[in-house]
This record gives C-alpha cells, sequence and structure tokens, in this order.
C-alpha cells in the first residue's frame, strides 16, 4: 500500500520546494503540479507533490492521522 500525505507549499523554486508535513519539512518536486503555489496544499508521496488538494481535504486527512496517532498512543 501506498501513503500520500497532505502538505502545504512553504518555498518553491525551479519545480522544487518545501513542504510542511505536518510541522516537519522537507524538500519536494513540484513538477507534476505546475500551477500549485506557495500555501497551496498538495498529496506528496515518495518525494513529489502528485496533485493539489482543497485547504478542506488536508485538514480532513491530518484530523484522521491525529486518530491514528492517538490510537496508537492508547495501546502503549
Amino acid at each position: 500500500m501506498c501513503l500520500a500525505i497532505p502538505g502545504q507549499i512553504v518555498t518553491k523554486e525551479a519545480g522544487m520546494g518545501v513542504v510542511d508535513i505536518r510541522g516537519n519539512r522537507m524538500r519536494a518536486g513540484l513538477l507534476l503540479v505546475p500551477e500549485a503555489g506557495i500555501g497551496d496544499w498538495v498529496l506528496v508521496h515518495a518525494g513529489f507533490a502528485i496533485t493539489k488538494i482543497t485547504p478542506d481535504d488536508a485538514a480532513e486527512t491530518n484530523a484522521l492521522w491525529d486518530q491514528i496517532e492517538d490510537l496508537k498512543r492508547e495501546e502503549q
């Protein structure tokens, strides 16, 4: 199974950028989403932004990740 995680573009330059993913910043390729700009939300998979998403979709996905993390903490 492959997962893509929402990230918000912080910087963009020459097809690359820095994306904030749940408080962590990483470099990601942006060539597949040339229309995306700083502040936009994208799904990141294997170091590449693969599609632009809405802020609502990003918030919903991040809320699900929060639930998963809460469940993992409860198991410990």
